[in-house]
């Protein structure tokens, strides 16, 4: 592979997110590289999120890459939330008009992109090391880094960090110049893959007494299930049995009676954070995914809010290289965080009400019987929760 030394759009991160942004881009006559300091087979490797907003597939579909998508994802219509041994479905369908969520894994995602970025012949500079950023708040953007013990620069009009929480494109960003907001949940995400068919045909949402629970699945043969757990513990302590044990102990009484059980493929322990930055613009380096923002998994918002970002930043880039107009490089930050904002509001309140919070005592958990009853009473208040779950408007 020649590296080339000049670009259009220089993207940081091969991640759903930075091959998203290059597939966008290709279809309108941009020209970009991608960075990833990662080697392409342990990218494709990575087990995340695999809920898809109604939004998410539209722009996917729009980037020619969803033809797989379309064959394989589970459409999901409604969503049940389950509190100790009550379950109440929330028809995302009839609340929203239509609208609905899909089920494909985001490794899947990843491949999807890889395959078209083969098939354009596109640039990804894989294990590319000590990245940095240069002149980015002048006029004439470049990167440096090593590959293969050789240093390489490539100049550019504009750089797209997306290369997550702990790369360079946001380090990049004087510290004077960012507002950071932060909160940190004091436990994390025990997650399980196995193939064995899923509890139930939809996901459910638990909250109990013994903490969280999310029954989730991949395919109509492979299931991903998660229990609230201790920041102190290891998933290598938890044996499978132990795993299946502690989550039918988080599960109403007859959902845990029909879980079929088996070895586990993963299993890892995730933390859970909120958090964000302002601005995600500095200069000519735009931020987009985790790079700019965290989200707990609870509202299944992460690869999504990558997503809504990629279609503001590809806008606007377009809109520069094909018409001269740099209003949206202009508004791309507020127009995004707007977004984000919304998007932690729903992630947060969804972790408030589902997970256990021993500190809060007894007042704390009827806080969350009432507000599980409010909603199962309200339809007013399952449409909130199903127009965020689909995803809100771009």
């Amino acid at each position: 592979m020649t590296i080339p030394d000049k670009t259009q759009v220089l993207i940081v991160g091969g991640g759903p997110a930075g091959l998203l942004l290059a597939q966008l881009l290709h279809r309108e006559g941009v020209d970009t590289v991608v960075l990833e300091r990662r080697a392409r087979d342990y990218v494709l490797s990575r087990i995340r999120a695999g809920v898809l907003e109604q939004g998410t597939v539209d722009l996917l579909r729009r980037a020619g890459v969803a033809s797989r998508l379309d064959r394989e994802g589970l459409l999901h219509t409604g969503v049940e939330i389950a509190f100790h041994d009550e379950r109440l479905r929330i028809d995302l369908d009839d609340l929203t008009g239509g609208r609905s969520v899909t089920v494909y894994g985001q490794t899947e995602v990843t491949a999807d992109l890889y395959a078209a970025r083969d098939a354009m012949n596109g640039v990804v500079v894989h294990e590319a090391e000590d990245v940095a950023l240069h002149d980015v708040d002048g006029s004439s953007p470049y990167a440096t880094f090593r590959k293969d013990g050789t240093t390489h620069r490539i100049d550019c009009a504009f750089i797209a960090g997306c290369d997550g929480f702990h790369g360079v494109a946001r380090a990049t960003i004087p510290a004077d110049i960012l507002k950071t907001y932060e909160l940190v949940y004091p436990f994390g995400w025990l997650g399980v893959l196995s193939d064995v068919p899923p509890v139930h045909d939809e996901l459910i949402y638990a909250g109990h007494e013994n903490g969280f629970a999310l029954c989730s699945m991949r395919s109509l043969t492979r299931s991903r299930y998660y229990i609230q757990c201790s920041l102190d513990e290891k998933a290598e302590d938890w044996s499978d049995d132990r795993f299946w044990a502690a989550l039918a102990a988080h599960l109403p009484r007859d959902v845990a009676a029909r879980l079929t059980t088996g070895p586990s493929i993963e299993k890892s322990i995730a933390p859970l954070r909120s958090f964000v930055v302002e601005p995600m613009r500095h200069g000519r380096l735009f931020l987009a995914g985790d790079a700019a923002h965290i989200v707990p998994p609870t509202g299944a918002k992460g690869l999504n809010l990558a997503a809504s970002d990629i279609h503001y930043l590809s806008e606007a880039l377009v809109a520069h290289f094909t018409r001269q107009d740099d209003k949206g490089l202009e508004t791309y930050s507020a127009r995004a965080l707007a977004r984000v904002w919304k998007a932690e509001r729903f992630s947060w309140w969804m972790t408030t009400a589902l997970h256990r919070f021993p500190e809060k005592g007894a007042f704390g958990a009827r806080l969350q019987q009432a507000e599980f009853d409010y909603l199962a009473s309200s339809r007013a208040a399952q449409q909130s929760l199903a127009e965020n779950y689909v995803g809100l408007p771009f």
